[in-house]
C-alpha cells in the first residue's frame, strides 16, 4: 500500500516542482547547512510527504540540498528517496550517479584503503567501460570478479560484495543474502548504488564524498526521467543532436584556446581533472615505471582541487602532493622553481597544478619568468637530464586567455588547460567542464581520454547541447563582464579607500587578463589579531548580507561566477577552499559580476553599507 502512496505522491511532486529544480546548477549559502546537506531536505520533504503536501509554495521553501548539483540536488534527492522507500532502505544508503563505473570504484576506494576484500559479481555481463585491468594497475584497487547464475546460491564472502546489475530496472534492488551493495545500472540514465541496511555510516560518507570529488550525480534532467520510470509514467525521449553538438563545443574550445589538440569535455570540471591526473599517472607509470610522482598543488587553491589529489595521492602508491605557495606574500615563479629543483634532485615526476590569476587573491605571476623556470633544463643527483614537468593550469577564471599556441607562456613544456563548465562556458546553466593541451602534451591526451571514458565522466548529451548553445557567446560575455567588474572595484577604491581589493592591474587586462571576479578584504578594527579578524569576517557577512537582502533579485551568497546574471558574493575560507587546511584558508569576500546586472543598484547598497559601518 504504502509503496503507491510513494508513487502518486511523487507523481505529484513532479508536476508541481519549482522550475529551478531543473535548471540551477548553484544555490545560495545562506539557506545551506553542509553538514546537514541531503538530510536536512529530505526531513523537511518526508514532513511534506507525512502531510501530502506537494503545493508548489511548500516544494519552493525546502532548504538546499547541495550547494552544487554536481555533488547531488532536489530531484536527485526525491530519486533517491523513492527507491528507499520502495525498497525499505535508509535513504542515506541509496546514492545516484551519472556515471555507471564510478559507484563501484568508490567501494573499491574505500577498501584499499582499509585492506577489504572486495568481490564483484554480475548476472549478465559488466559494462563495457568497465576495465579490470587498468582498474587494478593504474588505481591500485583489488578485486575478484565472478559472474553467476543464481543469486541466492553465493557463497559467504570475506569482505563487500557488490552486485552489478544491468537491468535499465534503476528502482529494483536484488539483496540476495550475501549481497552488500547493488549497483543499479540504466544505459541511458547513469546508475544508483544501494548500500543493504547493514553497511555502516563510514562507507555511505567515503561513497558519497566519491561523488562530491571525483565525478557528478545523476543530472536533474536524467533524474526526472529516471522518476518517471519509476512511477510507469515515461516520457517521450528526447533527442539531441550529438554529433554536431560536440563538434561545434570541441571546435570552440580549440578557437578558444588558440590550439588545434583534442579536446576534452567531462561532466564537471572535477571530472576533468580528475581524468588528468589518472592519464598522467597512466602515462608516467609506462615511460618511468618505478618513478615517484609529485603533484605540486597550491595550497589555498579551490577546495575541491586540493581534496581530489590528495584523494589519489592516498590511494596509489609513489604518488604524493607537495605544498605550492602561490599568491599573497608569496611569488609563484620563486616557488615553482624551488620545488622543480627538489624534485628534480630526487629524480622524480614533476605535475604542476595551478590556477592563474589565483583564487581568490587574482594574481598573475610573471609570465615571461614563469616560461623560463618552467623550461629550465634541471639536472638529478646523478648529473642525469630530469623529467620535465606537465603545467595542469585550471584556466576557469579567464578561459579566454592564450597560453598554450606557438610562442605563448606555456608552448615549450607539455601543458594541458581545463576549466570549469558551470562558470563561463556555460554561464552557470550546467556543470560539464573540459580540457585541451599544447602540441607536446597531444600524446598524453589519448590516454586522459581513456580514463575519462573509463570513469564514464563525459559530459552528457544535454550538457553539449547546452555547452552549444553558450560557448560561442563566452569571449563576448567575459569582456562585458570585465567591464562591469572594472567599474565596480573603481567605485570601491573611491568610496571605501581603506579596503583592500585584490583585482588585475590595467596593464593586466590590456595583455588579456579580464577577469569579473575580485576579492575584498575590508577594513577592520580591534586591539588584537584576533579581535581584528573576527570584526572582519562579521563586517563580511553584514556585506553580504545587505546585497542579498535588498537586491535578492540579482545578487546571492553563492560560490559561482561567469554566470549569464547578477552578481554572486561568497568567502571562500567557508565554500570554495572548503576542505584546504585551515591555516590557508582566506577569510574575505570574493565578488563575481556578470554582464547582465543592475550595477547602479548594487553601488547604492554598497554606499548605504559604507555609510553604516
Amino acid at each position: 500500500m504504502e509503496g503507491n502512496t510513494v508513487l502518486t505522491y511523487i507523481k505529484n511532486v513532479l508536476e508541481n516542482m519549482p522550475a529551478s529544480w531543473l535548471r540551477l546548477t548553484t544555490h545560495r549559502l545562506d539557506i545551506y547547512v553542509e553538514k546537514l546537506a541531503k538530510v536536512q531536505f529530505l526531513e523537511q520533504f518526508e514532513n511534506l510527504y507525512a502531510e501530502n503536501n506537494v503545493k508548489a509554495t511548500a516544494l519552493n521553501e525546502l532548504p538546499t540540498a547541495y550547494d552544487y548539483i554536481r555533488l547531488g540536488h532536489p530531484l536527485s534527492c526525491v530519486l533517491e528517496w523513492g527507491i528507499a522507500k520502495l525498497n525499505d532502505v535508509k535513504p542515506e544508503n541509496v546514492i545516484s550517479f551519472q556515471s555507471v563505473t564510478i559507484p563501484v570504484m568508490a567501494i573499491l576506494r574505500k577498501n584499499v584503503l582499509t585492506n577489504t576484500n572486495t568481490r564483484i559479481v554480475y548476472t549478465d555481463e559488466l559494462p563495457s567501460l568497465f576495465d579490470a585491468d587498468v582498474l587494478k594497475r593504474v588505481y591500485g584497487y583489488n578485486f575478484e570478479l565472478q559472474k553467476v547464475e543464481n543469486l541466492e546460491a553465493l557463497s559467504a564472502f570475506d569482505g563487500s560484495t557488490v552486485l552489478i546489475s544491468q537491468q535499465d530496472e534503476i528502482g529494483k534492488v536484488n539483496f540476495a543474502a550475501t549481497i552488500d551493495f547493488v549497483v543499479n545500472i540504466h544505459s541511458k540514465l547513469g546508475s544508483v548504488l544501494i548500500a543493504n541496511n547493514q553497511q555502516d555510516a563510514s562507507y555511505i560518507s567515503e561513497i558519497q564524498h566519491v561523488r562530491r570529488r571525483e565525478t557528478v550525480a545523476m543530472t536533474p534532467a536524467n533524474c526526472v526521467v529516471a522518476l518517471r520510470e519509476l512511477i510507469g509514467d515515461a516520457a517521450e525521449e528526447t533527442t539531441h543532436d550529438i554529433a554536431n553538438d560536440k563538434k561545434l563545443v570541441t571546435d570552440t574550445i580549440r578557437k578558444v584556446a588558440d590550439v588545434n589538440t583534442k579536446a576534452l569535455v567531462g561532466s564537471s570540471g572535477l571530472s576533468i581533472q580528475y581524468a588528468i591526473m589518472m592519464g598522467l599517472i597512466d602515462d608516467a607509470f609506462e615511460h618511468h615505471p618505478g618513478k615517484a610522482i609529485k603533484f605540486i598543488v597550491p595550497t589555498n587553491c579551490y577546495g575541491g582541487t586540493n581534496d581530489q589529489a590528495r584523494r589519489v595521492a592516498a590511494c596509489i602508491e609513489n604518488v604524493e602532493v607537495v605544498d605550492l605557495h602561490v599568491d599573497g606574500d608569496n611569488d609563484m615563479v620563486k616557488s615553482i622553481d624551488m620545488i622543480l629543483t627538489k624534485i628534480a634532485q630526487e629524480d622524480a615526476i614533476p605535475y604542476i597544478i595551478a590556477e592563474i590569476p589565483t583564487n581568490p587573491r587574482v594574481e598573475v605571476p610573471d609570465l615571461i619568468q614563469l616560461q623560463e623556470t618552467l623550461s629550465k633544463k634541471r639536472i638529478t643527483a646523478t648529473d642525469e637530464t630530469a623529467i620535465e614537468p606537465v603545467f595542469i593550469l585550471d584556466q576557469t577564471f579567464c578561459p579566454n586567455v592564450h597560453f598554450l599556441g606557438e610562442g605563448k607562456t606555456l608552448s615549450t613544456i607539455r601543458a594541458i588547460s581545463y576549466s570549469s563548465g558551470s562558470k563561463f562556458p556555460s554561464g552557470g546553466l550546467c556543470t560539464a567542464g573540459y580540457c585541451i593541451g599544447n602540441e607536446k602534451a597531444a600524446s598524453v591526451l589519448d590516454t586522459i581520454e581513456k580514463h575519462l571514458i573509463l570513469c564514464d565522466n563525459e559530459a552528457t548529451d544535454l550538457q553539449y547541447e547546452i555547452l552549444a548553445q553558450q560557448m560561442p557567446s563566452m569571449n563576448q560575455r567575459i569582456a562585458d563582464a570585465y567591464t562591469n567588474t572594472r567599474e565596480f572595484v573603481n567605485f570601491i577604491k573611491t568610496t571605501l579607500p581603506t579596503a583592500k581589493i585584490n583585482f588585475v592591474s590595467e596593464e593586466l587586462a590590456a595583455e588579456g587578463f579580464t577577469p569579473s571576479v575580485f576579492s575584498l578584504d575590508l577594513p577592520t578594527k580591534g586591539e588584537t589579531d584576533e579581535e581584528r579578524e573576527t570584526y572582519k569576517r562579521a563586517l563580511n557577512l553584514k556585506l553580504i548580507h545587505m546585497m542579498i537582502t535588498e537586491i535578492p533579485e540579482e545578487s546571492k551568497y553563492c560560490v559561482s561566477y561567469g554566470q549569464l546574471k547578477g552578481c554572486y558574493w561568497t568567502i571562500p575560507a567557508t565554500s570554495t577552499q572548503g576542505t584546504t587546511k585551515e591555516g590557508d584558508k582566506d577569510y574575505i569576500a570574493r565578488v563575481a559580476l556578470s554582464a547582465n546586472m543592475d550595477l547602479q543598484r548594487h553601488e547604492e547598497i554598497f554606499t548605504d553599507f559604507v555609510e553604516e559601518m
